[in-house]
């Protein structure tokens, strides 16, 4: 069947799996050309499929030579249905991991699960032995205990009193005030019980105590902070609060593995287009303009240049890791450099629908955006019919 994509509300439900593969390949072709990067050799990814943890695998087996275990949780395809863009990266990375000769399996689950983090488990022990560097990623707005089996979902929303602040429908290039309210308190507590700390010190304890965790293992997991007109719905609001609670694991997973010679990261990063980000009122109208500023000074960088400069500049094995007075490597270092920042501020008064393609870079996050979903990659026939599996 042929493609299209079908986007509503910020939310793209179809995908493409030859453009998810060669937007796969793209990936691995940049950071092939950029050299080969000193890593640790047994990488496992929670959060693998898309985004920063798919940028994170493919650097670590291309530029680094690892191999890598990933965990993610895509729908597959059905016979009048394409799959996730995840599932169709994951299958588009396993086969050029194989046909590089790099070791590399991926498992299809619940990462929030016990059972799923004990196949994990099961895993390294019978190909590796332990785990030399655990990258976390995950992004999901539902998590079940594992303890108790209750159900907590995560809201994007501020706290305290309403927002409001200009946003940009990115497909139309409409511009016009959205209003948040704020979360209830009963909402606050279920979004840090999601998108907090507490699955990424459950993943680190249970391996430590199953002696799966090498000496010297590091751990990574990822955050954002941006921009004081962000703030309200973000780094203040209930996802902010997931994020600090994030943060604030660091210091728990550093403590946990000091017997190790281990240690526990948090990487704050760039704001880029996401499957998340696209629906967080305010941000794509800021990344709009951030994009075109950051292009015109050359300090442009999609996930794969973000988790090579990370893995090549920040986190070398054997070497110190520059952080900044809480302990988190800020590879968003070029995005909150004042003259960017100062330059995305005025615009952001001056920017309305009428001059959107004028002052913003909203085509290049559209571009994004598509590519994505594996639609608006330069050398797919669109045309054409295609099979969903990608098998």
């Amino acid at each position: 069947m042929k493609i299209e994509p079908k986007i509503m509300r910020g939310v793209c439900l179809t995908s493409h799996p030859e453009g998810c593969e060669k937007e796969v390949l793209n990936q691995i072709d940049y950071v092939k050309a950029q050299g080969p990067v000193e890593m640790p050799k047994r990488v496992l990814v929670v959060g693998c499929s898309t985004g920063f943890g798919l940028a994170s695998r493919i650097t670590a087996s291309f530029a680094g030579g690892a191999e890598t275990l990933g965990i993610s949780f895509e729908k597959g395809p059905s016979a009048k249905r394409p799959a996730s863009p995840g599932w169709y990266n994951n299958r588009a990375f396993d086969k050029a991991a194989a046909a590089a000769g790099i070791k590399s399996h991926t498992i299809d689950g619940d990462a929030f699960s016990d059972g799923v983090k004990d196949e994990a488990a099961a895993w390294i022990k019978e190909n590796w032995g332990q785990v030399d560097l655990i990258v976390y990623s995950l992004a999901s707005p539902v998590r079940v205990d594992p303890d108790t089996g209750e159900t907590y979902r995560s809201v994007l929303k501020p706290i305290g009193k309403p927002f409001t602040a200009q946003s940009v429908d990115f497909m139309t290039g409409s511009i016009s005030d959205v209003t948040i309210e704020p979360a209830a308190q009963e909402e606050i507590a279920p979004t840090v019980k999601v998108m907090g700390g507490e699955d990424w010190a459950r993943w680190i304890s249970r391996y430590k105590e199953a002696g799966i965790l090498a000496e010297g293992v590091r751990t990574v997991s990822y955050s954002y902070i941006g921009p004081e007109v962000t703030y309200p719905v973000y780094r203040e609001g209930t996802i902010g609060q997931a994020k600090e609670d994030l943060e604030n694991s660091a210091s728990t997973l550093n403590e946990m593995l000091k017997d190790l010679s281990g240690q526990a990261f948090v990487s704050v990063n760039k704001a880029l287009v996401t499957r998340a980000s696209s629906v967080i009122p305010v941000v794509p109208l800021y990344m709009a303009l951030l994009f075109r500023i950051m292009k015109e000074k050359g300090i442009h960088e999609g996930c794969i240049e973000q988790m090579y400069r990370l893995f090549s500049d920040r986190l070398v094995p054997g070497k110190d890791v520059p952080v900044d007075e809480k302990g988190r490597i800020r590879i968003d270092d070029w995005e909150m450099r004042e003259d960017v920042q100062s330059a995305v501020s005025e615009l952001w008064d001056k920017v309305t629908t009428e001059n959107l393609s004028d002052l913003s870079d909203i085509e290049g996050f559209r571009e994004d955006f598509l590519k994505l979903h594996g639609f608006n990659v330069d050398g797919v026939d669109y045309d054409k019919e295609v099979d969903l599996s990608a098998e």
